[in-house]
């Protein structure tokens, strides 16, 4: 065995020897893309042209390197923020209305709000704001005892600024309150983003009546249908349940081509009153009103479409309503005729992105 000697000048122990095809690391990248392996080099130039022509030129280590730090700092932030990144959402989702404030929210719970729900968290003895509740009521639904002693009921819509800015129709929401200015319940819609934008006032919707307890005392629903007088056999109609899931009336809009015609039917589907529109349904300066009528054609009460100002109306969707109705008319007909009321503002009133859409007769 012959050992080979290797004579190593002194002037080129200090002098940086050339990096390997292999990245080992960061550093070693750097500097290679920063062409500082070329001092120093005193091989021959057909054996340095062979090796430089298998190694990566510096463009594609300086493209390497980029990459690299690239992917480094996208894992450390990612890392990093990412439980903070979730927070911020949620709390940016705060001031957007109608939108879910909490994944594990079921039902209608998702629909109220912290600011709404703040009425119904109260001490024992407190009104809160909140019309007493009548007691001893025979033969009653539950949570419908508040109509035993009323004989008007006023309906506010509230402002949704996002719908208002931008036309996305978010849920309608309701105060419904007595002639003192109580609160008697909240009307809250559940329908689909989907639903909304794409269907527009003519959409399919349920409607959740909420009591001072936050109970579910009313439940309205509201079919896909037409209400076109060009289709007579598919009009509007509506369902009311109390409590949800037992009917006690029907909402059926009557064919006709001049002003809307609407019939109140029992849970047995009896017509036990009519309700009759205007043949233009503008709102000027003024209240529309829907006369309700017994079914002999004598006047009973009316559902009144009430003027709310000039910039509610012109930029928001969000009405004012009244409903009139016999002290001692059975509370299943009054809740039923809450129904129609809710039906008539989305068939006449509810805007499609702030657009007035209102139209004389039934056309």
């Amino acid at each position: 065995m012959v050992r080979k000697t290797v004579q190593i000048n002194p002037d080129e122990r200090f002098v940086r020897r050339p990096m390997m095809a292999e990245f080992g690391s960061i550093v070693s990248v750097a500097e290679s893309a920063s062409g500082m392996d070329e001092s120093g080099d005193n091989r021959r130039p057909v054996q340095r042209d062979r090796e430089n022509a298998a190694r990566p030129s510096p463009h594609d280590r300086a493209r390497f390197v980029i990459r690299f730090l690239e992917d480094k700092m996208f894992d450390l932030g990612r890392q990093l923020h990412l439980r903070q990144g979730k927070a911020s959402i949620r709390r940016m989702l705060r001031f957007i209305p109608g939108v879910r404030k909490s994944a594990k929210a079921k039902g209608y719970e998702h629909l109220v709000t912290d600011e709404e729900r703040r009425p119904f968290v109260r001490d024992a003895g407190e009104t809160g704001g909140w019309m007493p509740i009548p007691q001893g009521i025979p033969n009653c639904p539950p949570g419908l005892e508040y109509l035993t002693a009323i004989d008007q009921l006023l309906v506010h819509q509230k402002v949704e600024l996002l719908e208002a800015f931008t036309g996305f129709e978010t849920a309608n929401k309701y105060t419904i309150k007595n002639t003192l200015g109580q609160k008697v319940y909240w009307a809250m819609e559940d329908t689909g983003c989907c639903n909304r934008m794409c269907c527009g006032a003519a959409r399919a919707f349920d409607m959740k009546i909420l009591d001072t307890y936050q109970n579910e005392v009313l439940h309205f629903n509201r079919p896909l249908r037409c209400s076109s007088c060009w289709f007579p056999c598919c009009l509007q109609t509506m369902e009311v349940t109390a409590p949800p899931g037992n009917v006690i009336g029907y909402v059926e809009q009557d064919w006709s081509i001049l002003t809307p015609q609407f019939s109140i039917k029992d849970q047995n589907g009896d017509t036990v009153l009519k309700i009759s529109g205007p043949f233009c349904t503008f709102s000027i300066c003024g209240d529309v009103e829907f006369e309700v009528l017994s079914t002999n054609g004598a006047q009973v009460g009316k559902i009144s479409k009430q003027w709310s100002g000039l910039g509610r109306e012109m930029f928001t969707d969000a009405d004012h309503f009244g409903i009139n109705f016999p002290m001692d008319l059975d509370v299943r007909v009054k809740a039923t005729l809450l129904g129609a009321l809710f039906l008539i503002d989305y068939m006449f009133f509810e805007k499609s992105g702030n657009k007035e859409q209102d139209r004389p007769g039934m056309f």
